[in-house]
């Protein structure tokens, strides 16, 4: 039984997610051989101050790309 962990960053969308788990599914099964109900997706959804890439938090890059795109 394949157990998929994805972790994203908050704000996706109810429909973003439902079509993202559907895609990896159908990928997972045809890959892997295996039944669609033996599938299972867990989403871990991240704050954005829970998250960081060279010493900046998720909101402090985009906060710094949305003022770049005002220059």
């Amino acid at each position: 039984m394949p157990i998929i962990q994805m972790n994203l960053l908050e704000g996706r969308t109810v429909e973003q997610k439902r079509n993202a788990v559907a895609a990896i599914t159908e990928a997972v099964v045809r890959t892997l051989d295996v039944r669609p109900d033996q599938v299972r997706i867990l989403i871990n959804e991240l704050g954005v101050e829970h998250f960081s890439v060279a010493g900046q938090t998720a909101a402090m890059r985009q906060a710094a790309a949305a003022n770049a795109k005002d220059l």
